[in-house]
């Protein structure tokens, strides 16, 4: 659950304010702590939001594949609120919630195709510093998913760095998503080296 954050959540006021307040409990249940932290720069707020709406009106490439990319770039950059949300939100689109759960120890779960394995380790290739992603990565996803289909999904692992990496910098954490619609616990990641 949320500790605290580095910079204090601020009161989500005013008309707009309210209206997030609405939406935010009706679909989740709850207000999450990083609406607050970013209220304090309401346009950072609207524009990331809005940038996340756009991602989930694409459609060249699988959702689950998309999802499950989203998730091992927070569990490698270590965002326990996107981690938990992507879970929570794995859970509404009915993607498949075994490999959801054994993200963060993908390489050691045998619940993963081929595929689904190429797409995660391109995704942590995405996020390191500096990018490890190879010529080799790219050929094979591109002749198994399409030239539209891979360029979706390194935007979506692009979107996945920039929230994440937001979140971890500005100490937001779970708000317990998942927890709250009776999830099993993830799996715990995997040392590396281990």
């Amino acid at each position: 659950m949320t500790g605290t954050t580095r910079i204090p959540a601020a009161p989500i006021t005013g008309v707009k304010g309210a209206l997030i307040r609405r939406f935010a409990t009706r679909t989740l249940g709850q207000v999450p702590t990083s609406i607050g932290v970013y209220w304090h720069h309401r346009a950072v707020l609207m524009d990331m939001a809005g940038m996340g709406r756009k991602l989930t009106r694409w459609d060249a490439c699988d959702e689950q594949l998309k999802s499950f990319a989203h998730m091992a770039v927070a569990s490698q950059v270590g965002c326990t609120w996107c981690l938990d949300f992507n879970y929570f939100e794995a859970h509404n689109k009915d993607l498949d919630m075994t490999k959801a759960c054994e993200i963060p120890r993908w390489r050691e779960a045998d619940v993963f195709t081929a595929l689904e394995r190429e797409v995660l380790a391109y995704a942590e290739a995405m996020t390191e510093t500096e990018p490890t992603v190879t010529d080799e990565m790219v050929a094979s996803l591109r002749s198994q998913l399409g030239d539209a289909a891979l360029i979706e999904l390194t935007a979506v692992v692009a979107f996945a760095n920039l929230t994440t990496r937001a979140n971890v910098a500005l100490g937001i954490e779970s708000d317990g998503f998942a927890a709250a619609c009776g999830l099993r616990p993830m799996a715990q990641r995997t040392a590396v080296g281990s």
